[in-house]
């Protein structure tokens, strides 16, 4: 069994930050809406989240969260580049990834811990197109999606934040991501929240 690696104050990747993957299931509507909603008009970086949504379920969360936030969001859809100071949520029912050209791909591949969009897909083929300009964050959750993921981010170099299990409505997520890859930063909402808004000030 891997242990944890130790926490330190690395705030960001050292290369400059150009991606925020945020990842979340259960529990993760109303912590990505703090999340989300403390993200200012001067962020520079592309966030893109991935929310488990049941299959065939149309998803409503940039309306949802668009009245509240100060950054334009959107859908990703296929072969669209990333576009820094926008938030790009996964569509239902298809893994989002993004190419090493920076731009996003849609597969209709077999799910992974039962969920397409999966969060594991989307951090590992990001963690390969940005490397050191990436910070991948977990939040609640009721499955282990996202601790591979968030393994190769820090692995190629990226920065890695974690949701305390301890105060997540679902804690299975963010433990499983802690008990394989670790963390630069574990945090409650409200300080994730509060940290990333400094960071991307």
């Amino acid at each position: 069994m891997q242990h944890r690696a130790p926490l330190t104050e690395i705030a960001a990747p050292p290369e400059g930050l150009r991606l925020i993957a945020i990842g979340a299931s259960a529990g993760g509507v109303e912590a990505l809406g703090l999340l989300l909603c403390a993200l200012p008009a001067s962020c520079r970086a592309s966030v893109v989240v991935v929310l488990h949504l049941a299959p065939g379920r149309s998803s409503r969360l940039p309306l949802l969260y668009a009245a509240r936030c100060l950054l334009p969001i959107r859908e990703a859809q296929d072969k669209e580049p990333l576009q820094p100071g926008v938030v790009y949520f996964a569509a239902p029912d298809y893994h989002l990834q993004i190419e090493p050209d920076r731009s996003f791909s849609l597969s209709l591949e077999a799910p992974v811990y039962f969920s397409r969009p999966s969060i594991d897909v989307l951090l590992e083929t990001a963690a390969c197109a940005y490397r050191r300009e990436m910070l991948a964050i977990i939040l609640t959750g009721a499955s282990a999606d996202g601790a591979q993921g968030l393994a190769k981010v820090r692995q190629l170099g990226g920065g890695a934040w974690v949701q305390d299990p301890a105060t997540a409505s679902s804690p299975a997520m963010p433990a499983a991501a802690l008990r394989l890859a670790g963390a630069d930063r574990l945090l409650d909402i409200g300080q994730l929240a509060a940290s990333l808004a400094l960071l991307t000030n």
